[in-house]
């Protein structure tokens, strides 16, 4: 069983965003991988400080409730292939679009996502 401090040091992904709403202007803080775990803060420093601290309690809450703690995502846990279904008249523009190209329906779609 691993301990908080043990959680604390894996890669886990934090996302902040700048926010301006009715509320003001701030940072908001989540960590990807662990639901409900977030934070905010007026600068982006406080916020990723804020952050950390919820992180801890919330791991601390998951161990002594005897809950699963999910491990961070890593690009090892992707393959790069994904398959996605599209309308059939999107297939065909693509295939032309990159046949105009002069690359494969592979490398088009990719630059198409890139974009």
């Amino acid at each position: 069983m691993k301990t908080v401090k043990d959680y604390m040091e894996l890669p886990y992904n934090y996302i902040i965003k700048p926010i301006n709403d009715e509320s003001g202007f701030y940072f908001y803080a989540h960590v990807l991988e662990l639901d409900g775990c977030q934070s905010t803060g007026e600068t982006f420093e406080e916020a990723y400080e804020n952050l950390k601290e919820a992180m801890e309690g919330w791991i601390e809450a998951k161990l002594e409730g005897g809950f699963d703690i999910p491990l961070p995502v890593g690009y090892e846990n992707f393959s790069g292939k994904f398959i996605v279904r599209i309308p059939k008249s999107l297939h065909y523009q693509l295939s032309v679009e990159a046949e105009k190209e002069g690359v494969s329906l592979n490398q088009y779609a990719l630059y198409k996502l890139s974009h």
